[in-house]
């Protein structure tokens, strides 16, 4: 119990505070996530249904992310040709800049809450630890 209350106190306050450090580029993680996703995908476009499954988002709360996200002229959604039903969730010039833009800033506070409080040896223990906990999951997924 000592291992997870630990874990559960330690995370959202690490989230919270890397929430807050963008504060500054006016983005939330969610939207960071989102932006980060699309800037790593070919052409920075991605299926919606891809892009909620890759960002663990709903797809409610990813079409609500995505309005706040169009409002702010960062993404744009495009309709499928191939699927009338699907969209393409389509990062704009700029939201380019404004990745680019916050991306230093992300980075340095990650390493500065999270990174530099570990030995490399943690580091890639930790990585062990929750690749195993994630497949867990991907697993649930498949048989249901």
């Amino acid at each position: 119990m000592t291992a997870w209350r630990s874990y559960i106190i330690a995370s959202r306050h690490l989230l919270e505070a890397l929430d807050n450090d963008l504060d500054g580029h006016d983005l939330s993680m969610p939207d960071y996530e989102i932006l980060a996703q699309l800037s790593d995908a070919p052409e920075r476009r991605l299926r919606m249904s891809e892009l909620a499954e890759i960002t663990l988002l709903s797809r409610s709360r990813l079409s609500h992310r995505m309005k706040v996200m169009e409002k702010a002229g960062w993404v744009k959604r495009e309709a499928c040709p191939s699927d009338k039903r699907g969209f393409f969730a389509v990062m704009t010039p700029k939201g380019w800049k404004a990745i680019v833009a916050a991306a230093p800033d992300h980075v340095a506070s990650v390493r500065s809450r999270f990174v530099d409080h570990l030995s490399t040896q943690e580091q890639v223990v930790l990585a062990g630890i929750f690749s195993r906990i994630e497949e867990s999951f991907r697993s649930e997924v498949i048989k249901e």
